[in-house]
C-alpha cells in the first residue's frame, strides 16, 4: 500500500484520535496510518457534532429555549470529544502568553494545570460559542453547526502540513506530517458535506477561516516555531468560533 493512499480504515481511527466515543479497539498496525488518515478528520466532528444538534433539535421541540437548547448542543460535543479541542486552546493560550521564550512556552503548554490565560480563553470561548449557537438556533439554523464542525476540522491538516512540529513528541509529532493530498481531501470532503447544509456560504466559511487558520500559523510560528497538538485543537476552537461568527453576521 503507498502512503498516500486513502483507505476507509481511515475513519474509525480519525474517530479514534479526535473523540471519546466507544469504538472497537483497533490493531496497532493501524495506528501506522495516522498522517494519512488526517482526510477523515472532518468525520469526527460529524459523528461528535450531529447527536449534539439532535439534543438541541429534541430540546427545542419540548419547548426549551434557544439559549438552553445551544448549551446542550456544547455540553454533548464537549463530553463526545473529551474536551480535547478546548484543552489545546486554553494550553496555548497559557503558553503563549505566559512565557517569553519558545522553550518555555512548550514547557508550559505541557503542564497540565492551567493559568489564567488559559481560564479566559476558554471562558470567553465558550461564551462566544454559547451565545452565537442560541443565535442561530433562534434563526432555525438547527443544523449548521455541523457545517462548522466539518470545516474547522478541516484546518487542522492543513496546519500540519503548512507548519513543522514544534517537539519531538506529543500527539502531533505521534500522528506524522500529512501529504498536501490528504489534506486537501479532508478540506473537499468537508465543503461538499457542508454545502447541503449551507449551500454556496460554505465556500465562503472555507475561505475565511483558511485566512483564520493563517493567522493562527503565523502565531504559533513566532512563539514556539511550528505546531503542537495543542495548536491544532485551539485552531479547530478558532475557526469554529470565527465560523459562527460569520454566520451570525451573515443571517442575521
Amino acid at each position: 500500500m503507498r502512503k498516500n493512499d486513502i483507505s476507509l480504515v481511515d475513519i474509525p481511527l480519525a474517530l479514534v484520535l479526535l473523540t471519546r466515543l466507544p469504538l472497537p479497539r483497533l490493531a496497532s498496525r493501524r495506528f501506522q496510518r495516522q498522517a494519512q488518515a488526517v482526510w477523515a478528520f472532518p468525520l469526527a466532528g460529524l459523528a461528535t457534532t450531529l447527536p449534539a444538534c439532535l439534543a438541541a433539535y429534541a430540546a427545542l421541540t419540548l419547548g426549551l429555549s434557544a439559549a438552553l437548547a445551544a448549551g446542550l448542543l456544547l455540553m454533548v460535543q464537549v463530553l463526545l470529544t473529551g474536551a480535547m479541542h478546548e484543552d489545546g486552546l486554553a494550553d496555548c493560550a497559557d503558553g503563549f502568553w505566559g512565557g517569553f521564550a519558545p522553550a518555555r512556552r512548550l514547557e508550559i503548554m505541557k503542564d497540565s494545570q492551567i493559568g489564567s490565560y488559559g481560564v479566559l480563553a476558554l471562558v470567553f470561548a465558550i461564551g462566544l460559542r454559547w451565545q452565537a449557537l442560541s443565535l442561530l438556533l433562534d434563526l432555525g439554523q438547527i443544523w449548521s453547526p455541523l457545517a462548522l464542525a466539518l470545516l474547522s476540522r478541516a484546518m487542522m491538516p492543513v496546519l500540519m502540513v503548512w507548519l513543522p512540529n514544534a517537539r519531538q513528541s506529543g500527539l502531533s509529532q505521534s500522528v506524522g506530517r500529512p501529504s498536501r493530498r490528504a489534506a486537501g481531501l479532508g478540506l473537499g470532503l468537508a465543503v461538499a458535506l457542508a454545502l447541503p447544509l449551507l449551500g454556496f456560504v460554505s465556500l465562503a466559511l472555507a475561505v475565511m477561516l483558511a485566512l483564520v487558520t493563517l493567522g493562527l500559523g503565523l502565531v504559533a510560528r513566532a512563539k514556539i516555531g511550528g505546531q503542537t497538538g495543542d495548536v491544532l485543537g485551539a485552531c479547530q476552537q478558532i475557526s469554529e468560533i470565527a465560523g459562527l461568527l460569520i454566520l451570525v453576521t451573515l443571517l442575521s
